[in-house]
């Protein structure tokens, strides 16, 4: 990417970060922030009482290499369909390749019969927060923008910049493609 690029890359993840900064929200376990949509921290997602009081039927665990973490299909039976993505907090991360495959999760678990599902992390605020706008972006057709601010309305989120460039990049290959195809 030239320098250009970058530099505009910055000032549209400053720009984003601004908008996370104005939410007023506390951090809490877990919050729905879309119909049937929860993002939420370890702790929630590792509380049998919690999920069943939400009716969770989906579980995607965007940390699931990280100790402490490390959920699977035994740990909740049958009563939920787990999913694992073995995510990494930091800024060299890829999380984008892992975007199709969790927007699809997400989207099959809240079309089954009376599908809940719940995206978390460690905090539930980076990692969870990210693959769930990028859900948004995919599926929902929603611009970056307006799937921050529809979040950020729920609970407190805050993408690390490295998810928040990859985000911007999808950002402008949907409003590419849309452009170049308004039915997609």
């Amino acid at each position: 990417m030239s320098e250009s690029g970058q530099r505009q890359d910055l000032v549209l993840i400053k720009e984003m970060e601004l908008l996370l900064d104005s939410c007023t929200l506390e951090l809490t376990p877990v919050d729905e922030v879309w119909p049937s949509l929860y993002i939420g921290n370890v702790a929630a997602a590792q509380n049998r009482k919690t999920l069943h009081k939400l009716g969770i039927t989906h579980v995607l665990n965007a940390a699931h290499s990280k100790q402490g973490s490390l959920g699977d299909q035994s740990f909740y039976g049958n009563t939920c369909v787990y999913a694992g993505i073995p995510g990494e907090d930091s800024d060299h991360f890829d999380l984008s390749q892992y975007f199709k495959f969790a927007a699809d999760f997400i989207h099959k678990g809240l079309k089954s019969k009376k599908g809940k599902v719940l995206v978390h992390c460690i905090m539930g605020m980076s990692r969870s927060a990210t693959l769930v706008l990028a859900y948004l972006m995919l599926k929902q057709r929603l611009p970056l923008r307006d799937a921050l601010r529809h979040v950020i309305q729920k609970r407190a989120i805050y993408p690390n910049r490295n998810f928040m460039s990859l985000l911007l990049k999808l950002d402008e290959q949907l409003t590419r493609k849309r452009t170049l195809c308004p039915l997609l």
